[in-house]
């Protein structure tokens, strides 16, 4: 308490000065002035025996969230994030607790945000087996370093009486929930298991609608794996394994497709430069996540305050009483989706008498059972069985591709690490202490908590990071040559997905020495580049985080070395290493680069696609349908397009639909001249092969189809490419990934809507941070979809507006900074018992 008003107290000159100054100083604890709230909290403390918090909002609604401790400062943060977001935040929550079939009805989809569920009632049935197991509890009661910190549990505790704080005290205005039965008060469990679900989101998560799905031969099963079932013969004994049998090259390629991280909707890109790069010495962040811009997956950004114990800004994911990705005084950094596999299945082999029961080293076990019942709106509650084993669970399938049936004779269980790791935020809240990228690197080491990302980070002496410090199971390259089943020689070459025999005790996954949980890779094995003149991820594996020094010598589980980069990661190297040469980088070039919107796709082929078209003979191509279209007027288009996409960029659309639609048809090997070349992997390949028979059927489409939708083929991007924000059509900058863009946006086609009609992921919480010498860190933001959900808030498209005009917001971390903020609002928010 001491520290608290010590640190408060240095603040009440600048209030007073502010307040004289003009600035409107508003208390909503029963209207009074801030001067009597500090004499309030010197007499009794912050809350009269309750918790509570200091928050100061400045522009664009940024809390700056001022406690005594870490409960304290849970419960300012959740009060703030339910302000802003509580109808998303109270869905997630009906998630979590399995009650999404009796809320909104068992067939309809959930946002998406906390699994891939296909539907409510198989989300319903993991989740409710989960709480009902105790997992989530378990994992609270496990002491640290493996399970979470007493500062994190506090936090936690504060953040859900903060939250049920909110919802006591003030009305809901959002109209996606105002007035809903199913928005409640939460409880600790409740926090911790969304940080649960985040957890596993790349392992089990993904695999819900399998692991509901999964039942012993002759019961009744449902879902793409249940058709490709085979028969038992007489004596009980699988003679075939449809897995085992499928085509390798296809079950490869499955996998490879299920790991994508190009396919995700989520990705990011992330770069540090040193010091021997920059103007003052010091080193420069630029961190730009690619999130879902609508649901349980969105940022919100606020600064964190413990006086003398935390000081740090940035991002949090929407249900976290952390920040995410962010800076403070000394050091910043961002994360970005990584490609190591986090998950690995055991190949099972049955009991001949019992197919709930499988063999290691001979001795049969039987899985264990858990049955769940989920209530559903308007119907009897549904009761299925789920199966798991020493392993996890088992399931039937890794997407539609993959599928892996469970015989007489065989059946496979999902490992995922990630589900015995609630110690992410324990990470995010070690990171906030840092000070340095040593002290960032030292923080992943201990707390080992980040499920699926790497880490970039930049320092105020000028040193840089690059690690992909991510919980994966151990599964050495070693370990895959001497265990895998078939199945897993196609899959672990193809996408790190190791599929071990289960019936060898010897094929269990081992222990590093410095790992904190048992069957995964501890830190030293994590690849990591320290102090090169830039690090840079964009969703490949750690091979070129400096093309300059690669990093090689990890097993195939962390990620591919040797292959082709996206367009993305090609044409980031190529600017950030052209940034990190010219030297004398401040943050104006950060910000620069983030809007540069230059398409590597576009530099690589538009013009060798406006000379294949010129080529066309009578300027004619024949469209997919068979008819003839006259393309004539493409060819100018893309020859004269400036190969960005900026919102006025005139042929950014037509070559953008073009891509698509030839990319999709057209085999890599078949569309470029040169070849990809591991000796020259940032300029290959490279050289479009004009005579390539889909360019000029992918042409023909691409005119007819903007024809059809009386869109010019020059008409600016930002004319086709926008939100609609209270009545108001947004204009949006960049580009999909097919494209390579950097400031990555995704955006489904409706040509009847006009186009691109709504962006559904890409950049998100971006951050640009440098050190000039000052005392604070010199830092721009934009949080693209503003901090609020609610369309009734001023910050509900505040910052859209501000990307769409590729503007930024000025960081406000210093005391004098937030205090002098023409808008700054003071709020005192309370438990009142």
């Amino acid at each position: 308490m001491l520290r608290f008003l010590d640190g408060y107290c240095r603040t009440r000159p600048l209030l007073r000065r502010a307040a004289l100054t003009g600035a409107a100083l508003l208390a909503v604890t029963a209207a009074v002035p801030q001067a009597s709230a500090a004499t309030a909290a010197a007499d009794h403390g912050p809350s009269g025996g309750g918790l509570s918090a200091v928050i100061r909002y400045t522009e664009n609604g940024i809390p700056h969230i001022l406690a005594q401790d870490y409960a304290h400062l849970g419960f300012g943060t959740g009060w703030a994030q339910a302000a802003d977001q509580v109808c998303v935040l109270a869905d997630g929550f009906v998630t979590v607790a399995g009650e999404r079939s009796r809320r909104f009805g068992a067939d309809a989809a959930p946002d998406g945000s906390l699994s891939s569920a296909s539907k409510n009632l198989t989300s319903d049935l993991y989740f409710k087996g989960v709480r009902e197991s105790g997992t989530v509890e378990k994992l609270l009661a496990t002491p640290a370093p493996a399970g979470p910190t007493r500062d994190l549990k506090e936090l936690m505790r504060g953040w859900a009486a903060g939250y049920n704080a909110w919802l006591a005290q003030n009305k809901i205005t959002d109209p996606a929930c105002k007035g809903a039965a199913w928005v409640r008060p939460v409880t600790v469990l409740d926090v911790a298991s969304r940080g649960f679900a985040v957890s596993v989101l790349g392992g089990q998560g993904r695999a819900v609608d399998d692991i509901a799905a999964a039942q012993p031969p002759g019961r009744a099963a449902s879902g793409p794996a249940a058709a490709a079932r085979t028969e038992s013969a007489a004596d009980g004994v699988a003679r075939t394994d449809p897995a085992a049998a499928a085509d390798p090259a296809a079950a490869a390629e499955a996998a490879r497709a299920f790991f994508d991280t190009g396919r995700y909707d989520m990705g990011s890109n992330a770069v540090a430069f040193s010091g021997s790069t920059t103007a003052s010495g010091s080193g420069l962040l630029l961190g730009n996540p690619h999130y879902p811009w609508q649901g349980g997956r969105r940022f919100w950004q606020s600064q964190q305050t413990i006086p003398g114990e935390l000081n740090v800004s940035g991002g949090s994911l929407l249900g976290t009483a952390v920040v995410n990705i962010g800076f403070n005084e000394k050091v910043a950094w961002s994360h970005t989706v990584a490609t190591g596999t986090p998950v690995n299945l055991h190949q099972l082999t049955l009991d001949p008498a019992d197919p709930t029961a499988y063999l290691v080293d001979g001795t049969p076990e039987k899985m264990t059972r858990r049955t769940v019942s989920v209530p559903v709106a308007g119907g009897d509650p549904v009761t299925r069985t789920q199966w798991w084993t020493r392993y996890g669970p088992v399931i039937t399938g890794l997407g539609p591709g993959l599928p892996l049936p469970w015989t007489a004779g065989t059946a496979y269980a999902l490992n995922d690490p990630n589900a015995a790791n609630l110690r992410g935020s324990d990470t995010a809240l070690a990171m906030g202490k840092a000070r340095t990228v040593a002290g960032i690197q030292d923080a992943l080491q201990r707390t080992q908590g980040l499920p699926w990302v790497n880490t970039v980070a930049a320092d105020s002496a000028g040193g840089t990071l690059f690690t992909q410090s991510q919980v994966l199971p151990r599964i050495t390259d070693e370990l895959a040559a001497r265990c895998s089943t078939p199945l897993g020689r196609a899959t672990y070459p193809a996408s790190g997905l190791a599929v071990l025999d289960g019936a060898r005790g010897d094929c269990a996954l081992g222990s590093d020495p410095d790992a904190v949980q048992p069957g995964v890779f501890g830190p030293g094995k994590a690849p990591t580049l320290r102090d090169a003149p830039y690090a840079e991820n964009s969703n490949d594996s750690a091979w070129l985080a400096n093309a300059d020094r690669p990093l090689t010598g990890y097993e195939r589980i962390w990620g591919s070395l040797g292959t082709t980069r996206s367009l993305r990661t090609r044409g980031a190297v190529q600017d950030v290493a052209a940034m990190a040469a010219k030297g004398g980088l401040t943050v104006a070039d950060l910000q620069e680069q983030q809007f540069a919107n230059r398409v590597p796709a576009g530099d690589l082929a538009a013009a060798d696609a406006a000379k294949a078209c010129a080529a066309l003979p009578g300027g004619a191509a024949t469209a997919s349908d068979g008819r003839p279209v006259d393309v004539s007027a493409a060819c100018a288009v893309l020859a004269g397009w400036d190969r960005t996409a900026d919102t006025g960029s005139r042929g950014a659309l037509l070559f953008d639909r073009f891509w698509r639609k030839l990319t999709a048809g057209t085999a890599a090997k078949d569309l470029w001249l040169v070849p990809f070349s591991a000796a020259d992997p940032v300029r290959t390949p490279r050289t479009l092969n004009q005579a390539a028979p889909g360019i000029g059927r992918a042409l023909a489409d691409t005119v007819a189809e903007l024809t059809a939708a009386g869109i010019a083929l020059d008409a600016p991007l930002g004319a086709h490419q926008f939100v609609v924000r209270g009545g108001q059509k947004l204009p949006v900058p960049g580009g999909t990934e097919a494209l390579g863009v950097w400031n990555k946006i995704e955006a489904p086609w409706n040509a009847a809507a006009g186009g691109y009609p709504e962006v559904v992921h890409g950049s998100s919480h971006i951050q640009a941070v440098g050190w000039d010498g000052g005392r604070c860190p010199v830092a721009r933001t934009l949080l693209t979809y503003g901090q609020s959900s609610n369309p009734a808030s001023p910050y509900y498209a505040d910052q859209t507006r501000l990307f769409s005009q590729e503007r930024w917001v000025t960081s406000r971390f210093c005391e004098r900074d937030i205090l002098t903020s023409p808008q700054l609002k003071v709020v005192w928010p309370r438990e009142r018992r």
